[in-house]
């Protein structure tokens, strides 16, 4: 088994943050804010596109660019392609080179993740109908704060 580290030096970012805008007030905007003052790098779609960026490239670049992903997953996630296009890359990273996912379930049960993606009712996740955005902030940043030290074995 090959030993792999997450090193911060390799990403830019130490999160990209996939989010429906309907999800934008409620969850991602705070939950961005708050990762950030807590010292990390996150990839957020208000903090990094500007006018006249060429948005798949920014995108693409942002989740190649981090070590772990979060998805903020509703009924609103589900329906649309860009959310689609950047879950794909997510767990193909996951995949392929031992990317974490953090899932955070916002007005959306088991079974209706389950409906729509067998493969993320599988990963251990954080609702926010039971956790604050605060309480998932603080999860999160404990454990990406490890990852230098955590050894990821494929």
């Amino acid at each position: 088994m090959a030993r792999h580290v997450l090193s911060k030096d390799k990403y830019e970012y130490d999160v990209f943050l996939s989010h429906a805008s309907e999800d934008k007030d409620d969850v991602a905007r705070p939950l961005a804010l708050l990762l950030q003052e807590r010292g990390l790098r996150v990839w957020f779609d208000e903090f990094e596109l500007r006018i006249g960026d060429n948005l798949t490239a920014k995108l693409m670049a942002g989740i190649n660019e981090s070590r772990s992903g979060i998805l903020v997953l509703s009924n609103d996630f589900f329906g649309k392609n860009w959310t689609e296009h950047e879950l794909n890359t997510l767990e193909n990273l996951a995949v392929t080179q031992n990317h974490v996912l953090f899932p955070i379930w916002h007005k959306i049960s088991k079974g209706e993740v389950r409906a729509q993606r067998a493969s993320l009712a599988n990963l251990f996740a954080r609702s926010t109908a039971t956790h604050t955005v605060q309480e998932i902030a603080n999860e999160i940043y404990e454990v990406i704060s490890g990852f230098d030290v955590l050894d990821i074995y494929e």
